[in-house]
């Protein structure tokens, strides 16, 4: 089988299905999620980041192939802001940004500074979950389950060594399941059994995006490297003997964009002609005392009003007005917005997002790739294996529904703050 692009089409109806279903979903209609027989004793999860949906059919892939002729392959839909650390928490979690809290570039008012990316959450995610319901897992540089179900030198919850490009991660996971020590934290540990959730945190792709857009012509060898190691992964899982019960997930965090020019210059100017001084600040700088707004770019720009204009709608509707009127700015989502699109409360009164091919920052000697926007939130969705239906793919899914799909595998409850689906549709009926 081969891995069609066409699986990469719809953007726009594809993310206003998304929207909706996420609108449609308010905290008091949320599905209740109870344990079950499991479907698999194992899950293993390799998470790639900066796994642009766009990416699919740029290079043969035969162990991806092969792998989904036990399950299927679908787009999956991100989260606002489409960063890392927010994304990989909602996969994590199951919950949306307005839930988990994990914020990426913004102004934290009560520090009185810019922050970058953090990896606090406000709620549980399927590491703890899998912990608190007696089993154990492998974090191989998954950070996100670092401290949240894993930590260095737990027998039961092994976060590994730093470092390390993908192929070193996934000789963690193969020595996991060799029954072999691995490095966490510079003590040598070995996992009393082989762990129910095993996780392989790979960043190739978005590293090469970041350095050269997303049609860096490196992109291609990156997905046969990745393909060589899913081609590990299931080897290690046959010759441990777990096959036929282990479950393979495969998605990415976000996907990329090419861009070529900068709008902080224009930004300044048309936030000054309505009348107020705008300062583009990063982590951990504090704005000058006479800044009206301050804005913190990571794709998009989260725009907070400060000092004299703090709190002021007057403030808000002329910035907002002047930034709809700067060319190639795509939107400007005010708090009504980012309320509908479920994004983190820790975002200023405006979330600016510019146009494919643009930055809020300034334009770079060289294309290069970003993300956090609404055009990168679509990513290649694999499940596969053990409690799977064969060539079953999962109908509309998105972050939210990573967490619970897998806790219903696995036959446990989920994340106490899951807001998502269990995606039944592509797994097999319970006898």
């Amino acid at each position: 089988m081969r891995i069609s692009k066409a699986l990469a089409a719809g953007t726009s109806a594809l993310l206003a299905a998304a929207l909706c279903t996420a609108t449609a979903a308010p905290a008091a209609a949320e599905p209740r999620h109870r344990p079950s027989k499991p479907l698999a004793d194992h899950v293993l999860f390799l998470a790639l980041d900066g796994f642009d949906a766009e990416y699919v059919g740029d290079a043969p892939m035969p162990n991806l192939d092969k792998l989904l002729r036990r399950g299927g392959l679908a787009t999956s839909t991100g989260v606002m802001t489409s960063i890392t650390n927010p994304s990989w928490s909602s996969v994590a979690t199951g919950a949306w940004p307005e839930r988990h809290r994990n914020t990426a570039y913004w102004y934290d008012a009560e520090s009185g500074t810019a922050r970058g990316q953090q990896r606090e959450m406000a709620v549980p995610t399927i590491g703890q979950a899998v912990r608190e319901q007696g089993g154990t897992i492998l974090s191989a540089q998954w950070f996100t389950l670092q401290n949240y179900g894993t930590a260095y030198g737990d027998p039961e919850g092994i976060y590994t060594q730093p470092g390390g490009a993908c192929p070193r991660r996934v000789d963690d996971a193969v020595a996991v399941l060799e029954g072999r020590p691995v490095d966490s934290g510079g003590t040598a540990v070995t996992a009393p059994k082989i762990p129910d959730l095993i996780a392989v945190y790979c960043d190739t792709l978005d590293s090469i995006g970041h350095d050269g857009g997303a049609e860096d012509p490196r992109i291609p060898e990156a997905l046969r490297m990745i393909d060589e190691q899913i081609g590990r992964l299931v080897e290690a899982v046959q010759e441990a003997g777990i096959y036929g019960r282990t479950t393979f997930v495969i998605t990415g965090d976000h996907g990329m964009t090419t861009f070529t020019g900068g709008l902080n210059t224009e930004v300044v100017e048309a936030v000054a002609e309505a009348g107020y001084k705008l300062e583009y600040l990063g982590s951990g700088q504090r704005p000058a005392p006479d800044t009206d707004a301050v804005m913190v770019v990571g794709g998009v720009g989260s725009l907070h009003l400060v000092g004299d204009a703090a709190g002021s709608r007057r403030a808000e509707r002329r910035i907002a007005a002047a930034l709809r009127d700067v060319p190639h700015v795509r939107a400007v989502y005010d708090e009504r917005d980012q309320r509908r699109m479920r994004m983190s409360p820790n975002h200023g009164e405006l979330v600016v997002e510019p146009e494919p091919g643009w930055s809020l920052g300034a334009a770079p000697a060289s294309p290069k790739g970003s993300h956090g926007s609404t055009g990168d939130l679509r990513v290649p969705l694999v499940i596969a294996g053990a409690g799977v239906r064969p060539h079953a793919a999962a109908w509309r899914p998105r972050h939210v529904d990573v967490a619970p799909t897998m806790a219903a595998l696995l036959g446990i409850r989920p994340p106490s703050g899951v807001q998502g689906r269990v995606l039944g549709e592509v797994l097999q009926r319970r006898h």
